[in-house]
């Protein structure tokens, strides 16, 4: 796990494979933090997220109060989520049903991305985590207390993108709707195998700057056959941000799901995002142009 930050494998020893490779993750904490026994490393992950998720509990709770529906956005480096977040924003501006926005951004430094978000119109605060590796339940309050959401007539969308990480943000529930995972065409196919964790915790799946296919060497059906692999129930929508493919489905998929938010009893938390009632039993690969 990461307590800012126990990710660390120095000094730690494996027992090698065949092929002689290590494998740190298979004892019952499933991470080695060099000094710590796994007794201890499961206590230590119990307890600072139980203290986190207490807070994540209040959010979800303040965000149903005020008719907000969250959506925490997660990636790696470079997928293209302030971007998409941008494309999105001029999106929603078109439809005459779109609630009111904002967004929480993260990152370990600066405040490039929320002044890019700040540009399309909508409010932005920036959360720097110094060192951190994710967001977590506490900063997201205190970001959402400085923003205009709490008194939008009928609540509104919250996106939050979190720092650049498919590992640590896996575990930490932000009070939020969903997890949406956003990887991009560029990053390689075998990525939900690689970190089973982010896509096993996320609803949504978008594929990313889907009109490079013809310059790369992606297969998608391999992609979302991985993603199925950790996730059966995940939902994945093909989209460009650039050219605008696929973006209509995405909007549709907020608007619908955030719909099924508000309808059904926000005093019943809805965890990290599992069991969301999109109506799909399946995931789907949807591109619209």
């Amino acid at each position: 796990m990461c307590v800012v930050c126990g990710c660390s494998n120095s000094g730690a020893t494996a027992e090698p494979s065949s092929k002689g490779d290590l494998h740190f993750g298979l004892g019952a904490a499933r991470v080695s933090v060099p000094g710590m026994g796994a007794e201890r490393a499961i206590k230590l992950e119990a307890d600072v997220l139980g203290a986190n998720n207490a807070i994540a509990t209040h959010n979800r709770a303040h965000f149903a109060a005020h008719g907000v529906t969250a959506y925490n956005l997660v990636s790696s480096p470079g997928s293209g989520k302030t971007t998409l977040l941008c494309a999105t924003i001029e999106a929603l501006k078109q439809r005459a049903d779109a609630p009111a926005l904002a967004v929480i951004e993260g990152d370990q430094q600066t405040t490039h991305d929320a002044d890019r978000i700040r540009a399309t119109g909508a409010p932005a605060v920036q959360v720097n985590t110094g060192k951190g590796c994710h967001l977590d339940a506490e900063m997201v309050a205190a970001a959402f207390a400085r923003l205009p959401l709490h008194d939008a007539p009928g609540g509104g969308l919250l996106f939050i993108e979190n720092v650049g990480n498919l590992v640590c943000p896996a575990m930490w529930d932000l009070g939020e709707r969903a997890k949406v995972a956003i990887l991009s065409v560029t990053e390689g196919e075998d990525k939900p195998l690689k970190y089973p964790d982010m896509f096993a915790a996320a609803t949504l799946m978008v594929l990313n700057k889907v009109d490079l296919l013809p310059h790369l060497d992606f297969d998608v059906a391999r992609c979302i056959a991985y993603a199925q692999r950790v996730n059966p129930g995940i939902e994945v929508l093909l989209v460009s941000a650039r050219s605008g493919q696929g973006m209509d489905a995405w909007i549709d998929w907020l608007l619908e799901d955030r719909a099924a938010a508000t309808a059904h009893d926000h005093d019943q938390p809805h965890g990290h995002g599992h069991g969301h009632p999109h109506g799909h039993g399946h995931p789907h690969d949807h591109v619209h142009g």
